[in-house]
């Protein structure tokens, strides 16, 4: 029997990615989206993730789901990749659009993790958290996003501690990557996309197949002894300094 894999955020550049890329390793893919579609992965539900903290019901309802679309298939990994990114400078954060974005991006992979752990245990698996560079290293506009993914880079090394060799936690911290909507946000913009992609030492933005690349390597037993490690995925950009000229 295929090990199985569950995905949040399916339905994103990113995730797409990680669904074929996993599926075409011989994976039984479980996605999970806001959109109502059954065309991603193995099987599919729609599901709210902002719903998931402190709501026992919605809680049960994740699970039965993943309980019922994995059936026989042991689930071997679990990538937390939805995200919400909600860009305003200070004074005009809400405190909706805050904890909206903690409840997506931090709380529900905790909950999640948390709930599938029986599962994962018994197939010594994995949990893939997919951060973000604003972890470390962010810009104006980006409060919300950018602390919230550094959360997530915290609870991804907490998780790993405190469930030792058990489950393997690890988080991957993707900069640019080329999605539909980082492309569509360059539409009127040729210069500024180029521009993006010189920033980067590598001299082009992440791929998403790439990010699904590093994912699958995570996800593999051959590295028992790879956890708590959070990989940066970022073209070098993280480590060059940009003076003025």
């Amino acid at each position: 029997m295929s090990p199985a894999v569950l995905i949040t955020g399916a339905c994103g550049g990113i995730g797409t990615a990680l669904s074929k890329g996993f599926a075409s390793a011989g994976y039984f893919v479980v996605g999970t989206d806001l959109t109502d579609r059954s065309d991603v992965g193995h099987a599919y539900f729609p599901c709210d993730l902002a719903e998931l903290p402190r709501s026992e019901p919605a809680q049960k309802a994740f699970l039965d789901a993943v309980t019922e679309a994995v059936a026989e298939h042991p689930l071997t990994t679990c990538i937390n990749n939805a995200a919400v990114q909600i860009l305003n400078p200070t004074a005009d954060i809400a405190d909706e659009d805050f904890d909206r974005t903690f409840r997506v991006n931090v709380f529900a992979p905790f909950v999640i993790t948390r709930m599938l752990l029986p599962m994962l245990r018994r197939a010594r698996g994995s949990v893939i958290n997919i951060g973000s560079i604003h972890a470390t290293a962010t810009k104006p506009g980006f409060v919300s996003y950018a602390t919230s993914k550094a959360a997530l880079r915290g609870l991804t090394r907490s998780l790993a501690v405190d469930l030792g060799g058990a489950v393997r936690v690890n988080a991957i911290e993707p900069a640019a990557v080329e999605t539909d909507m980082l492309l569509a946000g360059f539409a009127d913009n040729p210069q500024g996309y180029r521009q993006l992609e010189q920033f980067h030492p590598s001299g082009h933005i992440g791929r998403p197949n790439e990010v699904a690349q590093l994912a699958f390597f995570l996800a593999s037993n051959q590295n028992p002894f790879l956890t708590g490690s959070v990989i940066g995925l970022d073209g070098g950009i993280r480590a060059r300094l940009h003076d003025p000229d």
